[in-house]
């Protein structure tokens, strides 16, 4: 069983994950996957993550009235998405965790990057066709490998040019998606315990509280300033990560 430490170190994870997710609307997920994998490992981390990534992006993704029409607009990028992280997760029960580690700390240092520097994204709207299963190809696997659904399919939702109000519904579409599928790897791969299971599920009451505290707070800070120091410290977390696990690697 588990010691006092290693529960109190995933419930405050999930509130801290929760609180970010209740101020902009994301990165609970990123930021549980992250802390986890810097604290307990990445195979065990991604256990933990998948209910409360679940229910929270679950009630995302049916708040906003798009439903359908994001059902049929991104129903080949989700399904590729799938197919994807299947392929991925037979790599995570097979690569060596320290590679797979430094692989999540460099997505993370990338989409954190990417959110600060804020490049110019082009109108891919006329290219989904042909694009949207080859980036949900591209996404799934690498969400089955580190658990990391960032890059490159948010960044490809942020281009497709939908009102805010509706993909942020996508993206919570789009979490769950990865998540059931992530879940249908892990557990096919043997990865999944049912202690691991119930403490995940555990993992919601923590990640809510976060939420509800995080949406309290949300109207008396600056969310420009805020989403500035989440992306800085997220992406010097990305840093850290990687050189850790590239040093356990190589036995440095």
């Amino acid at each position: 069983m588990w010691n006092t430490e290693f529960l109190l170190t995933v419930g405050l994870t999930f509130l801290l994950a929760g609180f970010v997710k209740g101020i902009i609307g994301l990165g609970l997920p990123t930021v549980s996957l992250a802390l986890l994998t810097v604290t307990i490992g990445l195979k065990t981390g991604l256990v933990l993550l998948i209910v409360p990534s679940f229910i929270t992006n679950v009630w995302q993704g049916i708040s906003g009235g798009a439903l359908g029409a994001i059902f049929k607009r991104l129903w080949p990028f989700l399904t590729a998405t799938c197919v994807g992280t299947w392929f991925g997760v037979k790599g995570l029960a097979t690569y060596d965790p320290s590679l797979l580690a430094a692989l999540l700390g460099t997505l993370l240092f990338i989409y954190a990057g990417l959110n600060l520097l804020r490049p110019w994204r082009p109108d891919i709207a006329d290219k989904e066709t042909w694009l949207g299963p080859l980036v949900g190809i591209v996404t799934g696997g690498l969400t089955g490998l580190t658990g990391s659904f960032v890059v490159p399919g948010v960044m490809y939702l942020q281009a497709l040019a939908m009102p805010r109000k509706t993909m942020i519904q996508a993206m919570g579409v789009a979490f769950t998606t990865c998540t059931v599928a992530l879940a249908v790897g892990l557990n096919d791969q043997g990865l999944i315990s049912q202690d691991l299971g119930m403490l995940s599920a555990a993992g919601v009451v923590p990640a809510f509280i976060g939420m509800v505290l995080g949406q309290r707070v949300r109207g008396r800070l600056s969310e420009a300033m805020f989403l500035k120091v989440f992306f800085g410290a997220l992406g010097f977390l990305g840093v850290y990560i990687t050189v850790r696990s590239l040093i356990s690697y190589t036995g440095a």
